[in-house]
């Protein structure tokens, strides 16, 4: 129950922080097209408040802290579904543990830029370490996947590494071109992803109504700790696998409707500033009937 209220938790996080990167990027690129920079955060406009205009910096702090000690402490625990038992599950643990914390200093740091002039933070210099970072992510859950012996429980970490993946892909394009639109939606898009990936991972292996059919948990009869989920057949283990891989395409579906959707009420909210050829016309239309009228004077003058 614990760690199907954990995925919960992380779900909620990478989705809200997710959404709120995609529609302030959004509002900003619609604002200003021409100066448009990628920002690694983006302050609350309608607080006028110092206290609440991080305030959602101060709430990732607080949701990676308690991650923190999440993996920290299930790292003591024995996990009888991992090849090695207690060694290797309290090595990956701690490794998660790792990785979570260096977000932790990576968002302390960049609230401490934001706030105070200690520690000047450039955005290029952000987006390449949040990329070094999320590769390491990609790394951990890679090697998760790898010594699981519970079958959904690897694939579902093999995926999240993907994702991982693509994020640090994305934040390493926004260090290198900060203007590109299209990465910035991208990295909000795949943080959305993750975070639906987690809620699926909890539901795939803690809910016995989401575990597909050929597959049941396990139970630790030792130490009354619940694991995860196994399949006994070949013949299930692979529509297992087949079960999530269609489960993700969904996901990834829904979230590409989700940008889609934010984009439109965006766009009415603030509306769109084109810019092209075809925007001098206006001027050169009222400049040329400005020279109409001083003509006609003229004429009239000289008459």
């Amino acid at each position: 129950m614990a760690a199907l209220i954990y995925h919960l938790f992380s779900s909620s996080s990478l989705s809200s922080l997710g959404l709120y990167h995609v529609i302030c990027s959004t509002r900003n690129h619609l604002k200003s097209p021409r100066d448009y920079v990628a920002k690694p955060y983006h302050p609350l406009s309608f607080s006028s408040s110092q206290r609440f205009k991080y305030l959602q910096l101060y709430l990732l702090i607080l949701c990676l802290l308690i991650a923190f000690a999440h993996q920290t402490l299930i790292s003591s625990d024995s996990d009888p579904l991992l090849k090695g038992l207690t060694p290797v599950h309290r090595f990956t643990s701690l490794q998660s543990a790792a990785v979570v914390f260096l977000f932790f200093l990576l968002s302390v740091s960049l609230l401490l830029s934001e706030t105070t002039s200690l520690l000047p933070f450039p955005p290029d210099l952000f987006f390449g370490v949040a990329s070094g970072i999320f590769f390491l992510q990609y790394s951990v859950s890679s090697g998760a996947a790898f010594v699981q012996t519970s079958d959904l429980q690897a694939k579902c970490d093999s995926v999240s590494a993907r994702i991982s993946a693509l994020s640090s892909i994305l934040c390493l394009v926004l260090a290198c071109q900060p203007r590109l639109f299209v990465a910035d939606v991208g990295l909000g898009a795949s943080l959305c992803l993750q975070g639906l990936w987690e809620l699926q991972t909890g539901l795939s292996l803690y809910v016995d109504a989401f575990i597909p059919e050929g597959c049941h948990k396990l139970l630790d009869v030792v130490s009354g700790v619940e694991g995860s989920t196994k399949c006994d057949l070949q013949d299930s283990k692979l529509r297992a696998v087949a079960i999530l891989d269609l489960v993700f395409v969904i996901h990834v579906l829904f979230v590409v409707v989700m940008v889609m959707v934010t984009y439109a009420c965006v766009t009415k909210t603030v509306g769109v500033r084109r810019f092209g050829p075809y925007e001098a016309l206006p001027t050169a239309v009222a400049a040329a009937d400005s020279n109409h009228i001083q003509m006609k004077a003229m004429t009239g003058t000289q008459a």
